[in-house]
């Protein structure tokens, strides 16, 4: 593969190669003989000799640039002069909320790991509910009962696995089903089932669990009205869904911390 260095390097033989062909070219031949030049050339001959070859060399300088700055600019890196990782930060173009930068951020910083889909046994919990940690997270707070927490999440019906998704068909997600890629609220307010808040504690700042929820459960919350529910636009979600309750419900909600207070 040539190289910018390469490419330098003929372009520039190539501009010397050119200056000279255009400086023996477009000067006028001349007698060679002094003898004969003298007796053939008067002063106005001279004079248009002079003026003529200043005019072929200012034609040889001029091509001799164009080559040079065809040279630079091949030979400069695409970024040059940019920070290419501070172009994370900038706002996206339109995004007058902001909505699409804190996206774009969150996606950064929260970004899908090898370790994942790591095969880690479950935790059982006293309620039937049982979740695995796949990421422990950061930072001193953790999620307890009264924590306001944000989570970004993807909820399976276990029922209904396939071999392109063996963990079941998902129903809901916070990035296509909600409109700022997250669920918030109090620990404890009834919002949301009380099991998976159980499943839920002591996580930190970052970290990711999948959590199991038990049919049981499930019937309940959605008694209750504790389930995240499908968009308007997911109509394939709303189909899951309405299945759901047909035969065994439990789901699989995989979850990730992005805010505690």
């Amino acid at each position: 593969m040539m190289t910018h260095t390469n490419l330098l390097a003929i372009t520039i033989a190539a501009t010397c190669l050119c200056a000279n062909t255009l400086a023996f070219s477009a000067t006028p031949s001349r007698a060679s003989s002094p003898s004969a030049l003298r007796s053939t050339c008067n002063d106005n001959d001279e004079e248009y000799y002079v003026s003529d070859r200043r005019s072929a060399l200012a034609k040889t300088a001029s091509a001799a640039s164009s080559f040079l700055f065809a040279a630079t600019a091949l030979s400069a890196p695409a970024n040059a002069g940019i920070d290419v990782t501070a172009l994370q930060a900038l706002p996206v173009e339109g995004d007058a909320t902001g909505i699409a930068t804190r996206l774009k951020q969150i996606e950064a910083v929260n970004g899908p790991r090898a370790t994942d889909s790591d095969d880690i046994a479950f935790e059982v919990l006293p309620s039937g509910t049982s979740y695995r940690e796949y990421r422990e997270g950061k930072g001193d707070a953790t999620v307890r009962p009264g924590s306001k927490v944000a989570i970004e999440c993807t909820i399976r019906c276990k029922s209904f696995a396939t071999a392109d998704e063996p963990g079941g068909r998902k129903y809901f997600t916070t990035k296509g089903d909600t409109e700022f890629n997250e669920l918030a609220w109090i620990v404890g307010d009834g919002q949301f089932p009380p099991e998976l808040e159980e499943a839920m504690m002591g996580m930190h700042k970052g970290a990711v669990r999948r959590i199991e929820l038990p049919s049981t459960a499930v019937f309940k919350a959605r008694n209750n009205e504790q389930l995240p529910l499908p968009s308007e636009g997911n109509k394939d979600g709303k189909r899951v869904y309405d299945r759901l309750f047909k035969t065994d419900a439990t789901l699989l909600a995989e979850v990730l911390v992005t805010r505690i207070k």
